[in-house]
């Protein structure tokens, strides 16, 4: 068996690629790597050590549209300031049932924290980052707020049980 390590790249169709090409460049902030006009291509890296890239392919303004998702790893603060990047862009930020949100939400059982938006062919995009808090498979998909709240809980539930020891061993 060959054990993949990482994805590489992924590959999206849109309908205008200068307009893909801008948006993905200026908001979303990756590095133009090659356009290839007679393929109607374009390809643009994904962070700074070009180990994975983005293809953008144009499919001109057919009336069908297939939307595809692709998350991209990024850092925790990074999650926590995208939807007031995103709202100061003009785009609005989405929870996992996208609606409107000002707040991630949290994949519990990974866990992780998670912005979502819409590029202009209506490709759902994330931002994602792991959390360093035990899995919570049963928790389901949580606003941020209340897996804050679960984690103080957590953590106040633990010192109390720690003082409870400490109080009652001899």
């Amino acid at each position: 068996m060959i054990e993949a390590r990482d994805l590489f790249e992924v590959h999206l169709t849109v309908r205008d690629l200068d307009v893909a090409i801008g948006f993905y460049r200026d908001i979303v902030g990756l590095t133009l790597a090659h356009v290839t006009r007679d393929r109607e291509a374009a390809f643009l890296w994904i962070g700074s050590g070009r180990n994975a890239m983005l293809g953008l392919w144009a499919a001109g303004a057919a009336p069908q549209a297939v939307t595809l998702h692709t998350a991209f790893r990024v850092s925790w603060a990074d999650v926590m300031a995208a939807p007031d990047f995103l709202r100061n862009a003009g785009i609005t930020p989405l929870d996992f049932d996208g609606r409107a949100t000002d707040l991630p939400v949290v994949l519990a059982w990974m866990p992780a924290a998670a912005v979502y938006f819409r590029d202009p062919d209506g490709h759902l995009l994330e931002y994602i980052a792991m959390l360093p808090h035990n899995p919570r498979p049963d928790d389901g998909v949580l606003p941020w707020r209340t897996w804050e709240l679960m984690q103080s809980a957590l953590m106040e539930l633990g010192a109390q049980q720690v003082d409870h020891r400490v109080r009652t061993e001899p």
